[in-house]
């Protein structure tokens, strides 16, 4: 069968080349460059916790050995730059907040790393693949779409014709594959600007990442953040009003020196200028994300970044949701309701994204109240900024898809747990069935479902014994009948979920459903609907215009409202 054509060699295609081949998936890479990363340690990247273990998961390295994760977040402002308190970032009215990353109720700390080094673990991992192709200098021109494939044509030293079962484009904002298809990128140009250096030198807060609020300093920007980066470097961003002057190399230079003396009781410390630039935030969101065969992801899909919003979180999220979709439409064949539902969900969450940024900006940028509720602006203006930094809130925490087409039916058996059906599942500790005791997250991304049992007392059993006792027999013969593979795992305990309960979680780690012990045919009907049901269940034909329809048929419900908004005319 012919593999999938990723285009673009940027993150998002070679995690989402990765993510294809850790399911049995081949891909050919086309990368418009020469394949070699430019060392920018001002061009920096924010991941959450769980897209910095998808990555991990992957094979990337150089999350460890070059990634820095926060030992704590700072806040502050100008009525208390002097005072460094640590105050929970959940109380409401604070000015000035320090966060503590082992507390139960913080999120995992962000990890901060260059993106080149990124991008280069990426390819040092896409290296050891056999069902990876990467071409370099390949520009492509032509896509064309049949019921069975795609062909795509590049220009360039290796110019040719290429077939693939699909075409995903990962080709950033100016992205070839979204022209080619004519899709519409409505939306906001310039949200934000930010000058940005990194430098090494020594701050007050080793390891800490800083948003200093309405500095007091004479000239100051309005917003300034700092954040760690390995031997010593810090990437320093200050917020520049929309549409100003150019960010002349002495004006960057004067905002380096008092940004540090600010910081550092009024001395400049010594420091090591190692890259400059300006960064301009767009915030955009495609019409369509599915025209046939042809599909696309990350920046091509779409932009955001303001107001601590990581649009490359959200990009490795579009590969996490697409990936386990692809592989099985590959492997076994799908109804269109499987691809149509990457658009509905993935769509909707951004476009959510997108909506609370733009909801957030007039308060958090002193234009008033905000436009209408939103969750959590109740607690502080800062406290809702640094939630998106942070990795929580309506802006930073994971998302959802509580209205996927993909959800079953409610049925009896079922029962509430401590995750809403949609949501991602908590990374409880887990057995396997050969006894291999490993936390949930690392059976993620393998193209099975999992189908987690709570069963109190099995850790400190034999799995011989326990597998063969209990409801374990009976579990196994049901999940050995479902529609789609699936693989079962058992847990001492899961949050807000009773003992012998059964949770069935997709490959991407969102939670199906919930049962109160073992209903075969119920937990049946709920992998049928996981997987998006029968492959028979076909509606129009495969090509690009009826896929484009049952696209935008299957989005309509979940994303009317986010076109009002999200569009951002």
């Amino acid at each position: 069968m012919d593999p999938v054509i990723i285009v673009g060699a940027g993150p998002v295609g070679l995690a989402l080349s990765l993510a294809l081949a850790a399911q049995g998936v081949p891909s050919v890479v086309l990368d418009e460059g020469s394949g070699k990363e430019e060392s920018r340690p001002a061009r920096s990247v924010v991941l959450r916790a769980d897209t910095a273990a998808m990555v991990e998961r992957l094979g990337c390295t150089t999350l460890r050995d070059e990634g820095v994760r926060w030992v704590g977040w700072r806040g502050m402002r100008r009525r208390q730059v002097a005072r460094h308190l640590a105050l929970d970032l959940g109380l409401g009215g604070t000015e000035e907040w320090s966060e503590d990353p082992d507390a139960p109720s913080a999120p995992a700390a962000p990890l901060h790393i260059p993106q080149h080094a990124l991008a280069r673990g990426l390819r040092d991992a896409i290296a050891h693949q056999k069902l990876i192709r990467l071409v370099t200098e390949a520009r492509l021109d032509t896509i064309e779409q049949d019921p069975d494939g795609v062909i795509a044509h590049t220009r360039g030293p290796a110019g040719t014709w290429w077939r693939g079962s699909h075409l995903v484009g990962c080709d950033g904002a100016r992205s070839t594959v979204r022209k080619l298809l004519g899709i519409r990128f409505p939306g906001r140009t310039a949200v934000e600007r930010h000058a940005v250096a990194a430098l090494r030198t020594e701050l007050p807060w080793p390891g800490e990442a800083l948003l200093h609020r309405q500095p007091p300093w004479r000239g100051a920007a309005e917003e300034i953040t700092a954040r760690p980066l390995p031997d010593g470097v810090w990437r320093i961003d200050w917020l520049l009003p929309p549409r100003g002057d150019l960010v002349t190399p002495d004006a960057l230079v004067a905002r380096i020196r008092e940004t540090l003396a600010g910081w550092c009781d009024g001395v400049t410390p010594p420091y090591e200028l190692i890259d400059t630039g300006v960064h301009t935030l767009h915030h955009r969101l495609a019409r369509r994300w599915r025209v046939g065969r042809v599909l696309l992801a990350g920046d091509a899909a779409h932009l955001l970044g303001a107001v601590g919003t990581q649009g490359l979180d959200e990009g490795f999220r579009d590969v996490d949701n697409l990936a386990w979709k692809l592989a099985h439409t590959w492997h076994h064949g799908a109804s269109e309701r499987l691809l149509d539902s990457y658009q509905s969900e993935r769509r909707a969450a951004v476009a959510s994204r997108l909506r609370a940024a733009d909801q957030s900006l007039p308060a958090l940028r002193g234009g008033g109240g905000l436009r209408t509720y939103l969750p959590g602006a109740m607690r502080g203006h800062d406290a809702l900024l640094a939630d998106g930094h942070v990795g929580r809130g309506p802006l930073g925490a994971p998302p959802a898809y509580p209205h996927s087409p993909l959800a079953p039916q409610y049925s009896g058996g079922r029962t509430p747990v401590g995750t809403p059906e949609g949501a991602p599942v908590e990374d409880v500790r887990v057995t396997a069935p050969d006894g291999t005791t490993v936390r949930l997250r690392d059976r993620l991304g393998q193209g099975r479902l999992l189908v987690l049992l709570v069963a109190p007392g099995t850790g400190v059993w034999d799995p011989r014994h326990w597998r063969g006792a209990g409801v374990m027999p009976r579990l196994e013969e049901a999940v050995d009948a479902l529609p789609a593979k699936a693989e079962v795992l058992v847990t001492e305990a899961y949050p807000g979920a009773p003992a012998h309960a059964v949770l069935l979680v997709r490959p991407d780690g969102h939670l199906v459903a919930a049962f109160a012990g073992v209903h075969p045919e119920e937990l049946y009907a709920a992998a049928d609907a996981a997987r998006g049901g029968s492959p028979t269940e076909e509606t129009d034909g495969t090509d690009g215009t009826d896929g484009a329809a049952r696209t935008a048929r299957a989005g309509a419900e979940v994303s009317a409202e986010s076109d009002r908004t999200a569009d951002i005319h």
